[in-house]
């Protein structure tokens, strides 16, 4: 009997410990639950901010791509459209009948609308030749910029953009269609794995039956057909691609001399700028030729690079034919689909100003397009001059 009650004395004193130290853990527990939900709250707030459309506005409609581009917009979720400058009211007016526009989001200078409608980010659908004063402008307002191709038209623009854009830390990113072509990046795959070898040859075509021919828009073809506007004609408007696309396959590398014929075989059409154009790039040890044209007889943008392993020849968007050293005939794949963000320039755009992705030395980073301008200054010189073009080294900061 005695071990029996200090048996129960001992469990009852044990139960007591148990009881009277978890009381102050306990309370604490519940005096914090209304802190916890608190911040349970404040975290699905914060998560409801971070994931809230940017706005972003659009700066001019003389580009004809924004016609395609403007019926996407609305498939997404990244971005809000909150303005769209164009002093045109005529050109204004038809694209916001066309396509079902606000009126309230039309306004005649980036002044004004950057005051009534703060947005984050600018996409330029201008003439390239406008480039420059609109990035100059939107760096005052600490606005990051995606333009369309080319950059800008000369080696002077292009520093003077890097500048500003340096100054004031904004983002400047240049759009090409190539640039979310899976059959590319597989080719950029394919030389970084060392599977092509060292790439001694590239050829590039790029181009359409041209711009008058597949009908572009009137305001579109008018500053195509400007060398004010457009740099020149189809060596501008498609040797971009290809000079961009050399400068990412071969990681920020430029020619050492560019060397570029062109001329105009429908001069009733285009008097004033070529409608075909050959640029040779030379490198140590790789040759590039690039086929820029409004002479194709069908749109077309495709690639060959040659390595002393095998070659690569891009089919489109997705697919790829192959050959390599000791295969009797080459083969055709469908290429694996570009992820997020690198698939479309708006997911990409939303990558850079979230600060999850760094546009360095990529297709549309702005240190690859300064190179991109500096090959197309030099090839329009080459054209005009009939003389190869020496490069020398971008200027540093």
């Amino acid at each position: 009997m005695g071990g029996n009650w200090r048996s129960r004395r001992i469990e009852a004193e044990f139960w007591r410990t148990i009881i009277v130290e978890s009381i102050p853990h306990t309370m604490r527990l519940l005096t914090s639950i209304p802190a916890l939900v608190a911040g349970l709250l404040l975290s699905t707030a914060s998560f409801a901010q971070s994931s809230a459309p940017i706005p972003v506005a659009i700066v001019g409609l003389e580009h004809g791509h924004i016609a395609g581009f403007l019926p996407q917009f609305p498939k997404q979720h990244e971005f809000e459209l909150v303005g769209i400058v164009e002093a045109d009211k005529a050109l204004a007016t038809r694209y916001q009948n066309q396509f079902h526009l606000d009126p309230s989001l039309f306004y005649s200078t980036m002044d004004a609308m950057v005051a009534a409608k703060h947005p984050k980010a600018l996409l330029v659908y201008t003439p390239v030749g406008e480039h420059r004063r609109v990035i100059e402008q939107a760096a005052q307002y600490g606005l990051s910029v995606m333009v369309e191709k080319p950059l800008t038209l000369s080696v002077a623009d292009a520093l003077a953009i890097r500048k500003v854009a340096n100054q004031h830390h904004i983002q400047v990113l240049v759009n090409y269609e190539t640039t979310w072509y899976a059959s590319n990046k597989a080719v950029y795959d394919q030389i970084n794995e060392g599977k092509l070898g060292d790439v001694r040859k590239v050829v590039v075509h790029d181009g359409h039956e041209g711009p008058a021919e597949i009908g572009v828009q009137p305001e579109f073809l008018k500053w195509l057909t400007d060398p004010a506007e457009n740099g020149a004609g189809a060596l501008y408007d498609f040797g971009c691609y290809g000079a961009d696309l050399m400068t990412w396959w071969l990681h920020g590398k430029a020619p050492i001399a560019v060397t570029a014929v062109a001329q105009t075989d429908k001069p009733g059409t285009y008097s004033r700028v070529d409608d075909d154009a050959t640029i040779i790039l030379q490198y140590p040890t790789t040759q590039a030729v690039l086929m820029p044209s409004w002479n194709w007889t069908f749109g077309r943008k495709d690639s060959e690079v040659y390595g002393t392993k095998g070659y690569a020849i891009t089919v489109g968007l997705n697919r790829m034919r192959v050959r390599y050293r000791g295969d009797k005939e080459e083969s055709e794949a469908t290429v694996e689909p570009l992820a997020p963000p690198q698939d479309g320039s708006l997911h990409y755009l939303a990558a850079v100003l979230n600060g999850t992705l760094k546009p360095d030395g990529d297709l549309t980073s702005l240190d690859t397009n300064m190179i991109v301008v500096q090959i197309l200054d030099a090839a329009r010189e080459s054209a005009r001059t009939g003389r190869t073009v020496k490069l020398k080294p971008l200027p540093q900061e």
